[in-house]
């Protein structure tokens, strides 16, 4: 599992959490519930009320808050959201009878990491724990390691003198697809860039080890490279890091692949090792994009969980539609909740062009997948490839970013900030992906 005591045995750590609900026979019925599972789980605090909750998470600094979003006093929502804020460690899933879509998704902007509907069957909730704490490991990491360092760099917070962001809280969003040719890589350099905000450092890198084409949709060359980092895996430093690192003219920094196969299969031979040089620099940056290939196998699972969230890319064609089924399928094996995947339909043509590709209406998809298309990017393969021939990304290639596809690709991007984040000020109210969401998350079966 992901974390084991040190005190020479294999046990997971107990995970401490925190009830949140106005109603005492509710708040009870929980803790009667965890208490069969008192190995794993260990009740530190309750509260009745959202004031209370901020106060008691100050004072017990639980794993995990259990948190009812109708409260009086304050609501859930604006509890997450302080909680966030004061004590980053701590990871919110709310809790409801409510099965709005616009309840998960402002619960999920104020900085929630899951989303329950009651009554909460006991087997959903052990899981739910479970998997929100082994999402949060990075952020108790990252606040770890900023014990004693100058400044106040905990995450979500906004510095309003500057208008800059400081989180550092090392959220890694892996883009990927079963199949190749669906425009990951154009999706990734999009994503990476939109999420360059003021005081924001984000980290792309290039996964597809022997096929990558980073350097060339950026127009990045270097002689040093993810080659050079595998022998110094165990004793890797930051310096060194940068040092290898390239930097794009839009200020992005670019982690290259190798430059030739067989430097790539070289890679391949060590075991998880995009995996481990990231748990070594991820928490000097707020965000690791990391592109990678189609091709399943150990490492590639190793990076789908330790990251904050999964892009899953898809074209609307009949071959990519049954892969992205069978990855789906793959994620509920691996308990992975339906918050940490972002689906995403690329290459999405109107009606009139429709007929002529005949690539399958998104309702359809959506019914087919039995989940909602998160983000939909209209095909147009002349901005794209203009953009790749200047050498910049997608979004940066006009400054018009009222135009398809730039426009939906900084949504996209904004999207994911403000959910990663808990920021609102980024995130659109009115997008087709919000209308579209599923009013009850998928709550994942165990391994």
């Amino acid at each position: 599992m992901f974390n084991k005591k040190s005190a020479g045995n294999e046990s997971r750590d107990v995970i401490k959490v925190v009830i949140v609900d106005d109603i005492p026979d509710t708040r009870e019925n929980i803790k009667k519930l965890l208490a069969f599972e008192e190995q794993e789980f260990r009740v530190v605090g309750t509260a009745g009320t959202g004031t209370e909750a901020v106060r008691i998470v100050q004072e017990t600094q639980p794993d995990v808050v259990i948190m009812d979003i109708n409260m009086p006093d304050m609501d859930g929502i604006q509890a997450t959201s302080q909680i966030s804020k004061v004590v980053p460690t701590a990871a919110v899933i709310i809790m409801s009878v409510q099965q709005d879509s616009d309840y998960f998704r402002k619960a999920m902007l104020a900085g929630a990491r899951n989303y329950l509907i009651k009554p909460v069957d006991p087997d959903e909730l052990y899981g739910t724990i479970r998997a929100v704490y082994k999402q949060h490991e990075i952020i108790r990491r990252q606040q770890a390691a900023m014990q004693g360092a100058p400044g106040d760099l905990r995450a979500s917070t906004i510095a309003p003198e500057t208008e800059a962001y400081a989180l550092r809280a090392g959220h890694i969003i892996v883009v990927y697809s079963p199949q190749g040719g669906v425009g990951c890589t154009t999706i990734a350099t999009n994503i990476a860039t939109g999420l360059m905000k003021k005081g924001i450092r984000v980290l792309l890198v290039d996964a597809n080890l022997q096929f990558g084409d980073v350097g060339v949709f950026l127009k990045l060359q270097s002689q040093s490279n993810l080659y050079d980092l595998v022998d110094k895996i165990d004793d890797l430093d930051i310096e060194f890091f940068d040092s290898v690192v390239s930097s794009h003219e839009s200020g992005l920094k670019v982690l290259l692949g190798p430059p030739r196969l067989e430097l790539a299969l070289e890679v391949e031979q060590v075991p998880n090792a995009v995996g481990r040089i990231l748990e070594k620099v991820a928490q000097n940056y707020d965000f690791v994009v990391v592109d990678t290939s189609s091709h399943l196998n150990e490492s590639q699972l190793a990076l789908f969980d330790m990251a904050t969230k999964v892009v899953l890319v898809s074209t609307p064609t009949l071959a990519s539609i049954k892969n992205t089924r069978f990855v789906l399928d793959l994620f509920d094996k691996l308990n992975y909740t339906a918050v940490k995947t972002t689906f995403v339909l690329n290459r999405v043509e109107d009606e009139r062009q429709r007929g002529a590709r005949v690539t399958i209406p998104t309702e359809t998809i959506e019914k087919h997948l039995k989940r909602p298309v998160d983000a939909q990017i209209p095909a147009d393969d002349r901005t794209v490839l203009s953009a790749v021939n200047k050498g910049v990304p997608v979004i940066s290639y006009q400054r018009d970013r009222t135009r398809s596809p730039i426009k939906e690709l900084v949504e996209l991007a904004d999207s994911l900030f403000a959910q990663l984040a808990g920021d609102e000020d980024f995130a659109e109210d009115d997008t087709e992906s919000d209308k579209n969401k599923a009013k009850k998350p998928l709550l994942r079966l165990g391994r």
